[in-house]
């Protein structure tokens, strides 16, 4: 299962946030954004359960981060 996990973040703490994303289980690759949403983090689980898992006890928890929205990631 492979999702985007876009995400906000309390003014100045987004590089502490970025880094903190890269060391998640899970997290393939973080990255600032410029936009609405502040970072995006591309998350690969075994499955949605296992996402919901990461996203809620890992990247919700981080200081900085206000708001997430995880888009799933689907082949055509």
């Amino acid at each position: 299962m492979k999702a985007y996990v876009l995400i906000k973040i309390r003014a100045g703490e987004v590089k502490d946030v970025v880094n903190n994303l890269k060391r998640v289980k899970g997290v393939k690759e973080a990255h600032m954004t410029f936009g609405p949403y502040d970072a995006v983090a591309e998350v690969e689980t075994p499955d949605v359960a296992s996402l919901g898992m990461v996203t809620a006890t890992e990247i919700q928890p981080i200081p900085g981060v206000e708001q997430t929205l995880t888009c799933l990631a689907v082949d055509v």
